[in-house]
């Protein structure tokens, strides 16, 4: 079953620590897991970044929701306690625990007026918000990611053939393949070079090299040209070639590609990624860093 939302976690994280007793992060995974019938890959599934599980980002943050209202306390790392106001809550009769309901204690009203950059929010949206800070952060790192990457592609199409032979040598490189641009690759691109518009050493030394065919096209890429560039790649005596557009490859390409077993396919939407991740054609408008509390460093011997 998909993750349930942070808020889902908030009513039975306090009610394993109604026994009054110190708990750990660890237990309440296992429990939580448990309650709500997670399965291991439920539970291994992670945040786009890849560096926490969406399972434990969601705990943490029910967690953290708790303390700052009060109804939990930290009497030691990575452990939490139920505080007097918890109990009270619990003996209440409320079955359930929200943003809204939380939105009573005053430290909890505190911690979301200082956490709100925008307007403020209602109270609808307070009980449907599924997804952790961590997690909106994300997602608008993704947003502006799949900006970025179209309007990268649209640059791409808009350079002559010539200048895109040379990008996709140099992305090439970036990638790792054959060292630095000097030594590396180069870009072919004339009358009578068989359909091959880039070579590059596969390693530094220039045991093997890759073949490049560079399609700056608006119209989906056929099979033809796969068997064509095979072809090419046959007379040159090379092993292995990159076809690389702007555009798509029809089904039948991809297929035709798979059998023969020795061409990668590179659509546009794959190259405005690859890119972006390899710093080629764009540049760093500003950096965020994240910062969370030390907790070794106000452990006392």
């Amino acid at each position: 079953m998909p993750v349930p939302s942070y808020q889902k976690f908030m009513y039975p994280l306090l009610e394993l620590a109604a026994d009054g007793e110190a708990h750990s992060m660890e237990e309440a995974y296992e429990v939580l897991a448990k309650k709500f019938n997670l399965s291991k890959e439920d539970r291994a599934e992670l945040l786009p970044s890849g560096g926490q599980s969406r399972y434990e980002n969601r705990v943490g943050w029910a967690r953290t929701y708790l303390m700052k209202a009060g109804l939990l306390e930290s009497p030691s790392r990575g452990q939490f306690k139920i505080t007097a106001e918890g109990q009270r809550v619990l003996q209440s009769g409320i079955t359930e625990l929200n943003n809204q309901y939380l939105m009573r204690f005053p430290g909890f009203v505190e911690f979301r007026r200082r956490d709100r950059t925008t307007e403020e929010t209602s109270s609808k949206e307070e009980v449907g918000n599924e997804t952790t800070p961590d997690e909106q952060l994300e997602q608008l790192h993704q947003t502006l990611k799949k900006q970025l990457a179209q309007e990268l592609l649209e640059r791409v199409k808009q350079c002559s053939p010539a200048f895109f032979e040379r990008l996709v040598v140099r992305l090439l490189v970036a990638m790792g393949y054959g060292g630095s641009m000097a030594d590396a690759g180069r870009a072919v691109g004339r009358s009578g070079d068989n359909g091959i518009d880039g070579i590059i050493k596969q390693d530094p030394l220039g045991l093997d090299n890759i073949y490049i065919q560079a399609k700056r096209w608006e119209r989906p890429v056929p099979s033809e040209v796969v068997r064509t560039f095979h072809g090419s790649l046959a007379l040159q005596k090379a092993s292995r070639g990159v076809i690389i557009t702007t555009s798509e490859f029809y089904s039948e390409a991809i297929r035709t590609a798979q059998a023969l077993g020795n061409i990668v396919l590179i659509d546009g939407n794959t190259l405005a990624e690859l890119m972006i991740e390899y710093n080629v054609g764009v540049t760093v408008a500003a950096r965020y860093e994240i910062k969370r509390v030390d907790r070794d460093f106000f452990e006392e011997d």
